[in-house]
């Protein structure tokens, strides 16, 4: 599993967040992403863990506390939506032209 954190300062690094983390436990993983047209941080990451247990304490610490000036917002990630095709979704009928017109 992982963990969502939101409301990241724009300025933080994978070892700055990695360090935070640290305190209740292992960490193995930590991703911020990128805007693809700009390469700056998007102000959320993803953090995980060894075990559920030192996820579910970081969360219950971490989540409203104050960092580099942010209240962080800390919880389970939840799976990736499935967004359809890469052309904006799934509406691939005909759009607003009406052939029984009278």
């Amino acid at each position: 599993m992982s963990i969502y954190v939101g409301n990241l300062s724009y300025e933080v690094t994978q070892e700055a967040l990695s360090a935070v983390f640290a305190e209740y436990g292992s960490v193995k993983r930590v991703q911020l992403p990128t805007d693809r047209e700009t390469g700056r941080l998007r102000g959320f990451g993803f953090v995980e863990m060894s075990s559920d247990a030192e996820e579910a304490a970081a969360i219950e610490a971490l989540d409203g506390a104050e960092w580099l000036g942010r209240d962080l917002k800390v919880n389970k990630a939840k799976p990736r939506e499935d967004r359809g095709g890469s052309f904006g979704g799934g509406n691939r009928g005909g759009g607003g032209y009406n052939r029984n017109r009278y």
